[in-house]
């Protein structure tokens, strides 16, 4: 028992069932941020939203929202897993890094750890159990 605790063998089949876990609970858990977000944008809705890049108030929340509920659902079913990546890393580094740049690291720490999270969803990919190992992406 302890030497299977122990041991450094590559088990891919385990770490695709983590990658599994991983990219569903972390990518659920951003869509909590996202759907706020979208509901924003309905119509008799105040749009109050950070504008760090500059380019507008509207654009800036739908960027946001296109990240945390598309990509998110994307990473979801692994559909262009990597790809949806991409949007979310980025939208999670501007929230670090420029919309909390001031903030105490305690405020910035989410986006931190959701930073990470993407980059390793980036590097990883999906695993075995995605509509991309399905199609062959």
């Amino acid at each position: 028992m302890l030497r299977r605790i122990f041991s450094v063998k590559f088990n891919e089949g385990l770490l695709s069932l983590w990658l599994l876990v991983f990219r569903v609970g972390v990518s659920v858990m951003m869509l909590t941020h996202g759907l706020p977000k979208l509901s924003r944008l309905l119509p008799g809705q105040e749009i109050s939203f950070a504008d760090p890049l500059g380019i507008g108030v509207l654009p800036s929340l739908i960027l946001a929202v296109f990240a945390e509920v598309i990509c998110s659902l994307l990473i979801i079913l692994g559909l262009g897993t990597r790809l949806a990546a991409i949007p979310l890393a980025i939208t999670m580094a501007v929230a670090a890094f420029m919309v909390h740049a001031a903030d105490p690291f305690a405020r910035k720490e989410l986006a931190l750890m959701y930073l990470l999270a993407y980059l390793t969803i980036l590097v990883a990919g999906p695993g075995r159990y995605s509509v991309d190992r399905y199609l062959k992406v």
